[in-house]
């Protein structure tokens, strides 16, 4: 079992998850996708980007010169699906305990 990701980088992940993006529109995508519940600073941003390409997750992917794309690695796609089953099955639980509704069919 692997250790939680933390929400900024889950949401970094899944912003990479379908293509390649550089800095801003990865703030962009996950603002978008958070429903604006995650923001994050630029300086944050870069921090946690260049960790994940420490951590393997990410890769950069070129860029035009200004700015670096960055793209989930073979490995970083492992780690969001793991992550996404983990946070499935806490949604699971807490609709067993009747603290979220069932899904609508």
């Amino acid at each position: 079992m692997t250790d939680p990701l933390k929400p900024a980088d889950f949401h970094i992940l899944l912003a990479l998850l379908d293509h390649e993006r550089h800095g801003y529109e990865i703030m962009k995508e996950v603002e978008r996708e958070s429903r604006n519940t995650v923001r994050l600073e630029v300086g944050t941003l870069y921090r946690i980007l260049a960790r994940l390409l420490d951590d393997s997750l990410l890769q950069e992917a070129g860029g035009d010169g200004r700015r670096r794309n960055y793209r989930l690695t073979a490995m970083g796609r492992r780690v969001v699906k793991a992550e996404a089953a983990r946070l499935a099955g806490v949604v699971d639980r807490l609709r067993a305990r009747k603290l979220l509704p069932h899904a609508e069919a």
